[in-house]
């Protein structure tokens, strides 16, 4: 039996909207039967494809069948590191034969091919917060909400944001979600640790985060109401959670919450419903609970290396909006595989409403690219 949204969530598409805002408004509104929006996570391939006959020159818009854009994302405050303005400087500070470490423009020390920048793993020696003194003397001024280069073109975006609002596309701000905020000042191993041994710090931490990230976007409020509230977290891994629930709740909530109840009480729309997305690989079944109390209805991307399935999840939280959930090791596999899998997810989520199918993290280059075009093929035969 198709799920509908609960109607505390009215979504209005009149025929003026782009038509790729009105697919993307009836997926947010969970509409069963909907034509499934046609769009895709990202890429690790197209060097390897151009390799196996992909014109140089695509358009992967066309090439892939995408739909047009559905959003307006307003940023300014990260993605899967701190917002720092001024940047820290790049520059290579150890030369060690085939290797060189290269202070990066989050502060990090890292560990590259010489030359290389892409394709492998690198691997992440030094973080800039390391204890209160580096904190304050190398990172907090960096995250000053006054800073003047932060409000440098605010104006032309906003314009920009107004007039993709007056056309109806959601307006979305984005933002780095705290636990990868504080990953990309301290590092993953030594985070755990600080949450015992300096605990200030690390509230420190995120009182930055929430101060810059709520007058960043009061300023964007001011213009435009939000549609959309998107934060990039990455808090779970194949085994589930990185960080136990009491950890979220001493570090992470209170910062959350209290931001997005401002951001609730700003909007100009007072009765405009304000999605709150949340995007993180791994093992999310235990974690969505814990979100669904900020008022989480969207999440991403379902991986299924760590035990995801976007039809099981759809069941069990039926107001929940989902994007992904698509194996990428099925996608490097046959095309019979691939048959497969979509005939089993795609018109199960169609008819339930409320999902957009994409791989479940960028699409890897051992995905071969005939086997993404039939991928794609399939996805507009059975999403309509």
């Amino acid at each position: 039996m198709a799920l509908s949204q609960s109607p505390s969530k009215p979504t209005v598409t009149p025929a003026s909207v782009p038509p790729g805002a009105r697919k993307l408004r009836d997926t947010y509104a969970i509409t069963p039967g909907a034509p499934l929006v046609r769009r895709e996570f990202g890429f690790y391939c197209l060097e390897r494809w151009r390799e196996q006959g992909m014109p140089a020159d695509a358009n992967h818009a066309e090439l892939f069948q995408y739909d047009p854009g559905g959003s307006h994302g307003l940023g300014q405050l990260g993605w899967c590191e701190a917002a720092f303005s001024p940047a820290f400087e790049t520059k290579i500070i150890e030369d060690r034969g085939d290797h060189e470490v290269e202070q990066d423009y989050a502060g990090r020390h890292v560990l590259y091919f010489k030359g290389r920048r892409n394709g492998f793993m690198p691997e992440y020696m030094r973080h800039p917060v390391r204890d209160q003194r580096s904190w304050e003397e190398d990172v907090l001024w960096r995250l000053d909400p006054t800073s003047p280069s932060r409000s440098a073109d605010l104006d032309a975006r906003m314009e920009r944001a107004e007039n993709a609002a007056q056309q109806g596309y959601m307006i979305t701000q984005g933002l780095v979600g705290g636990y990868m905020y504080l990953r990309s000042l301290i590092g993953p191993a030594d985070l755990p640790m600080m949450f015992y041994d300096d605990p200030a710090v690390v509230h420190a931490c995120m009182r930055a985060w929430f101060e810059l990230a709520d007058a960043v976007i009061a300023k964007h409020q001011e213009r435009v109401t939000l549609d959309e509230f998107f934060m990039a977290e990455d808090i779970c891994y194949k085994g589930g959670m990185l960080l136990s629930p009491a950890m979220m709740s001493e570090f992470l909530m209170p910062y959350y919450q209290q931001l997005i109840a401002n951001v609730r009480a700003r909007q100009i729309d007072r009765d405009r419903h304000l999605f709150i997305h949340i995007d993180t690989d791994g093992g999310v079944d235990d974690v969505i609970p814990i979100y669904q109390e900020l008022g989480m209805d969207v999440m991403s991307p379902f991986e299924v290396a760590a035990g995801c399935d976007v039809v099981r999840t759809a069941a069990e939280h039926p107001g929940l909006v989902m994007f992904g959930g698509i194996d990428k090791r099925v996608l490097a596999g046959t095309k019979a595989d691939i048959d497969r899998m979509v005939e089993r997810i795609l018109p199960a989520m169609r008819e339930r409403g409320g999902y957009i199918p994409t791989c479940d993290h960028g699409v890897p280059e051992e995905v071969p690219y005939e086997n993404y075009l039939h991928y794609r093929e399939r996805c507009v035969e059975l999403g309509g």
